[in-house]
C-alpha cells in the first residue's frame, strides 16, 4: 500500500468539503430584497443631491457668481452619498461562514 492509498481522517475541526452550504430560499431571497432596496433608496438620494446642488449652484450663478460656496455643500453632502454607496454597492449582509466565524472568535474570549 502506497501513502497516496492511506485513508485519511480529517480533523474534527475542519469543515467537511463534501457538504454543501446552501442558503435558504426564504434568506436569500430576504436579502435580495434588502439589497435592492438600498438600490432604490442609494438612486433616490442621488437624485435628490442632484437636484438640490443645482439649485444651490442656480442660485450662486444668478447672484454674481463670487465666491463659490455651494461648494461646501456638495463636498459634506457628497461624503453621505458616497457612504449610501458603499452601503448599497460594495457592504454586504454577513455571511453565515463569517457569522460563525465570529461566533467562535467571541467564544474563545
Amino acid at each position: 500500500m502506497t501513502a497516496n492509498q492511506v485513508p485519511v481522517e480529517p480533523h474534527p475541526d475542519v469543515p467537511d468539503p463534501s457538504v454543501d452550504h446552501v442558503v435558504p430560499e426564504d434568506d436569500l431571497r430576504g436579502r435580495a430584497l434588502g439589497r435592492l432596496k438600498k438600490k432604490a433608496d442609494f438612486r433616490v438620494h442621488l437624485l435628490i443631491y442632484t437636484l438640490v446642488n443645482g439649485m444651490l449652484v442656480l442660485i450662486w450663478a444668478m447672484t454674481g457668481a463670487g465666491f463659490f460656496w455651494p461648494a461646501f455643500v456638495i463636498a459634506g453632502w457628497g461624503i453621505g452619498l458616497v457612504a449610501n454607496a458603499v452601503g448599497a454597492f460594495v457592504v454586504d449582509a454577513p455571511t453565515e461562514e463569517q457569522i460563525e466565524n465570529e461566533m467562535e472568535r467571541l467564544r474563545r474570549r
